[in-house]
Parts: structure tokens; sequence; C-alpha cells
């Protein structure tokens, strides 16, 4: 057996473990919530129907896919809480992401342009408050935020207002909560993106006459699109399916889709219902995912 053959196997085995990673621990289960979304509700356990029994013979499984229906599919088109929680979910999930890129974009760039010594401090300062527990950080801003918090007493003590205000369950402490606990999933792979640039391209862009605002629209900032494309989706999809954040900090006049699962599941019991809102949220999760994938094939195509 030759070298390369010896050396060809592992090489092989190892392209095919994501795939096999994949399959187990995310199409397997999708398929799964599938099978319940096309399912129909029951008092019982588990709260659904039909439940495959292949000890049942094939009889009984062909009876059990004759029974699964889209019924559930039309049901999320048809109320409008389904459909304002999508919508919600989707508004929200946008005017955080636009924040957190205004925010998180002159954070990255003022920590690439720190000198190299610098850098991994700036680092640690980004990533180091978010060691500590998700759900201590949220019910911190909760006692920030509440009629006597921190926030009301040195608004008080400044005489820029005569009364509390009120920040708990508004959408304002919502957003704020989202930007805070989401920031570093922005600024990382910004920072990554424009630690990477050539300062000789921003020299020559200078040498050719370009004014450092020019030298960043025409050099700097179309070469952090990869960058700044990574961070809108790694805040943009767990936003959608937020529900802590908002379950905590926001009012319950409106609901995200998060929540509606969770009220679904847990309150109501209709997991097929659940399970079909899960489904068509994937699905929605898709298009930015098949959007940003077909942007960088042709990025290294134009390479």
């Amino acid at each position: 057996m030759s070298a390369r053959r010896i050396f060809a196997r592992p090489a092989r085995r190892a392209a095919i473990a994501p795939y096999v990673w994949m399959a187990l621990f995310f199409l397997v289960p999708f398929i799964f919530v599938v099978k319940i979304s096309l399912s129909q509700t029951a008092i019982a356990q588990p709260p659904y129907l039909p439940v495959f029994d292949l000890t049942s013979g094939a009889g009984a499984i062909k009876a059990a896919f004759a029974a699964l229906s889209l019924d559930n599919f039309r049901l999320l088109l048809s109320d409008d809480l389904y459909v304002f929680s999508y919508l919600r979910s989707l508004l929200v999930a946008v005017v955080s992401t636009s924040i957190l890129l205004l925010i998180g974009y002159p954070i990255a760039y003022g920590m690439a342009r720190l000198p190299a010594r610098w850098q991994s401090v700036a680092m640690m300062l980004v990533i180091v408050p978010f060691w500590t527990s998700f759900l201590i950080r949220i019910y911190a801003w909760i006692n920030i935020l509440q009629h006597d918090g921190l926030l009301n007493q040195i608004l008080l003590a400044l005489h820029l207002v005569s009364t509390p205000v009120v920040w708990l369950s508004t959408d304002s402490a919502m957003y704020l909560g989202i930007v805070y606990s989401y920031l570093p999933f922005m600024i990382l792979p910004l920072y990554a993106t424009l630690a990477k640039i050539d300062p000789a391209l921003l020299e020559a862009a200078n040498d050719l006459g370009s004014s450092p605002r020019q030298a960043f629209w025409l050099v700097t900032f179309p070469l952090s699109l990869p960058g700044v494309g990574a961070g809108v989706l790694l805040c943009f999809i767990p936003i959608v399916g937020e529900f802590v954040i908002p379950d905590l900090l926001a009012g319950s006049d409106s609901l995200m889709i998060g929540q509606t699962l969770w009220l679904e599941f847990f309150t109501n019991k209709d997991w097929p219902v659940a399970s079909a809102a899960a489904v068509v949220l994937l699905l929605l999760l898709l298009a930015p995912l098949l959007l940003y994938d077909r942007l960088q094939r042709r990025q290294l195509e134009a390479r």
C-alpha cells in the first residue's frame, strides 16, 4: 500500500466527519420536529398523534403516515397571533442588528487600529464581562432599570427627570438587553476582518490622493464586508428566536416567536403547532444563510 493511500484515508474521514455530525445533531432532530408538526394534538404522553411504533407492523406505520396533515401549518397562516409574532421577531432582529452594527463597527475598527500589544487587552475587555452567567447579567439589568433602580437614581440626582421613568416592560429595555448581550458577537468577527487588512493598501490610497474618509469607504469598508456579513448573521439569527430577554425585559403586549413557541410547548401543550412554528422559523432563517453563502462564493470566484 502506497503512502498516498495511507494518508488519503484519514483525509477522507476528516472530510466526512462534519456531514456525519450535522446529520446526527441537526438533520435527525429536525426530522422528528417535522414529523411532530404534521401530527395532531392529543391528550396523551407525548401529546400528539400519530406515534410511529415499529413493533405494530407495516399496517400501523402506513396508517400513521396517512394521518399526517398540514393543518398546523394552515393554522399558522390563518391566526394573526403567529403572523404578528413572526413579523415582530423579524422587526426586532433587524432593528437590533442595525444598532449592533452601528455600535460594534467603530469599536472593532478602533481595536484593529490599536498597537499590537493593546489589541489583546481590548479583546479581553470585550469578552471578560460575558464570562458571567447570562441570566445573572439580565437580572442585573432588571435591577438597574426598575422603578427605584440605579438608572433612575442617577437621573433624579442629576435633575434630568422629576419622577422615575418607566424602563422595564418596554421595548427600549428589550433592545438595550439584546444589544448588550449580543455586542461581542458583532465585534469579534468585525475585528478579525479589520485586523487582517494590509495597512499598505491605505497608504497606497493616501498616496493616490484619497482623504482618510475616502480611503475608509473605498478600501477599508469593502474589505470588511465579510466580517460585517458574519457579524450580522451571528446576531440576527439568534435574535429572531430570542426568548429570555423579551420575556424578562419587554412587555407582554406583543410576543416574539420564541415566546410563542414556549407558550405552545409548555402552557398549551400543543406540540404539533409549536413544531410547525419552529419549522417555519427555520425556513425563514435559511434565506439569509443562503444569501450569505452565495455572496461568499461570488467573492471567492472574483479572486
